[in-house]
């Protein structure tokens, strides 16, 4: 353990990872709640990697700057708007947001909606480019509003789909779930080995992406999240019908579903017919899977811990071992923040590997990704059983709340 410590800002775990509810929706509160709002439905635009972005916001009515709200991002399709996600075209509110506005709105004004514009109407993601974008937009959302950071959601349709599956393997500490309509591996996939709730849905009859390229993005997390492999059933062609699978075996808090049915590239199927709109099963599909969630950041297996005197920060170490280790705030509000360590393989693969710091005074919280030990002021987290096997170069992630100051420096790592 000597040679892992480092200083990551002066970190101390205090109290184990077994929080109370109280403790963890604390944690969960953005940096607005508690105070005015600064954003007001309606269009915004943002500065993000040197572009002018903008986004179209709806704020529940009656906002309350004490009450964490769940947030949804709607993404829109290849040639959409993001005034087509807010407005839902012809069907009008009823279709707002795929659906989903309605059924907050009639479950007690209980979600923010927000529908960000792709560039050139798509989700490209040239380098990264439109996560970078989200991240932004999150950041002044979380800011200026009352949101709890651990019901954040994407969900969109066709490009849109391809673009929430690129936050879900890019962001997948930092979104609670994605729902894919009818995606495709379109916006890239940076990372793509960590587990995140998955909904995907498409027609058996899509001539625009074929069913088996929504396939392959369910099976993604059908891995990451340790579900048991099955060929789920889907209808007949003929039947207008269509077929809901919840996946068996996935890790507590990951689940995966999948909805095919027979029908074309549409996210509002309906049974019974070749027609679309607002009065789909796909809404109360997603809504249902959405708001299953506690407002807790999903379980890990830990190790209670006893409070630890604050001691000095030390100088950093070199990482040691075949891997190594980065840091970045994922968000921080007051008092608290939501940290993120990625760790990459170095020249050969790895079975296992371990990151340690020296604590200091804040407390970290709660650890996902990872379990968690400490000795005296030393702290280690060590890979669990689906992330400790990395090839050459290969990355993972964990993450962790904590109160206080974000850390600033890298923590060290070793594999055995």
């Amino acid at each position: 353990m000597t040679a892992l410590l480092t200083v990551l800002g002066g970190l101390v775990v205090g109290g184990g990872l077994g929080v109370t509810s109280a403790a963890s929706a604390a944690a969960a509160a953005s940096a607005g709640c508690g105070k005015a709002p600064t954003l007001a439905n309606g269009s915004h635009t943002i500065s993000s990697g040197g572009q002018n972005r903008s986004y179209i916001l709806r704020v529940p009515a009656n906002y309350d700057n004490n009450h964490q709200y769940r947030l949804f991002v709607g993404l829109h399709w290849r040639g959409g708007t993001a005034n087509d996600v807010d407005s839902g075209g012809s069907d009008g509110y009823n279709w707002s947001y795929y659906g989903l506005r309605r059924l907050a709105d009639n479950a007690g004004n209980s979600t923010i909606f927000v529908a960000p514009q792709g560039n050139g109407n798509g989700w490209a993601n040239p380098n990264g480019q439109d996560v970078t974008f989200i991240d932004d937009l999150l950041r002044q959302l979380e800011a200026g509003l009352c949101v709890d950071t651990s019901q954040v959601f994407a969900g969109g349709f066709s490009y849109g789909g391809g673009m929430s599956y690129a936050l879900a393997c890019a962001r997948p500490t930092v979104f609670r779930a994605v729902a894919v309509y009818s995606g495709a591996n379109l916006s890239g996939c940076a990372g793509g080995t960590q587990p995140i709730a998955y909904i995907g849905m498409h027609g058996i009859r899509d001539d625009v992406l074929n069913i088996s390229l929504g396939r392959g993005l369910r099976d993604t997390f059908v891995r990451n999240n340790g579900c048991t492999a099955q060929n789920p059933r889907e209808p007949a062609q003929g039947s207008l019908t269509h077929v809901v699978t919840a996946y068996s075996g996935c890790r507590a808090g990951y689940p995966v579903v999948w909805a095919a049915f027979d029908g074309g590239h549409d996210p509002g199927p309906r049974d019974g017919c070749t027609c679309s709109g607002w009065q789909t099963w796909t809404s109360g599909e997603v809504w249902k899977f959405i708001t299953q969630f506690d407002s807790t950041i999903p379980p890990t297996t830990t190790t209670p811990t006893t409070p630890t005197t604050p001691t000095t920060p030390t100088t950093p170490t070199t990482p040691n071992g075949a891997c190594s280790a980065t840091y970045r705030t994922v968000r921080a509000w007051q008092d608290g923040y939501q940290g993120e360590v990625t760790v990459t393989a170095g020249g050969a693969a790895i079975d296992g590997w371990t990151v340690g710091w020296t604590s200091g005074a804040p407390t970290i919280t709660q650890v996902w990704n990872g379990t968690l030990t400490t000795s005296g002021t030393s702290v280690s987290i060590k890979n669990v059983s689906y992330n400790g096997s990395l090839q050459a170069s290969a990355s993972t992630t964990f993450g962790f709340l904590g109160n206080g100051t974000p850390p600033a420096a890298p923590p060290g790592c070793a594999s055995p």
